[in-house]
């Protein structure tokens, strides 16, 4: 799946999910950016941690769609975060996903999170997503 497509599938079949956008999808993965609001701001102006979280969670959703089509019921089976630097004052955020393994079953990615003009990242993840058997995937 290519960006728009990508983006589309999500305000479909997530409309909950707002202000993503796919910037990249390639053979390694994909990058998200999200635009940050005040609503993803916690006490101390910084963006919270969950909203770090669904960044990195949705970007390794796109990845995982990216490479085996709009489906559904791929899910998140296991997650892993650190938060190591206070993200820029008023940036988006970008997530790059990393597909270390895709297989028939699950898939294994990394994500760095960064502000905007920033080369260090201020969160890494790792993530496990199940995907369905083919005949369960609608």
């Amino acid at each position: 799946m290519q960006p728009q497509e990508i983006e589309a599938f999500l305000d479909r079949e997530f409309p909950q999910v707002s202000g993503y956008s796919v910037t990249r999808v390639d053979g390694q993965g994909v990058e998200m950016r999200l635009a940050v609001e005040d609503r993803h701001l916690r006490p101390g102006g910084t963006v919270s941690g969950p909203t770090m979280f669904e960044l990195a969670d949705l970007a390794m959703y796109a990845a995982v769609l990216s490479r085996i089509g709009p489906v559904a019921l791929a899910v998140t089976t296991g997650a892993n975060i650190d938060f190591m630097r206070k993200p820029a004052a008023g940036r988006d955020l970008l997530a790059e996903c990393r597909l270390l393994k895709l297989g028939n079953v699950l898939a294994v990615g990394d994500v760095l999170i960064r502000s905007e003009g920033a080369e260090v990242p201020v969160a890494r993840a790792s993530l496990t997503y199940s995907i369905p058997p083919k005949s369960r995937r609608n």
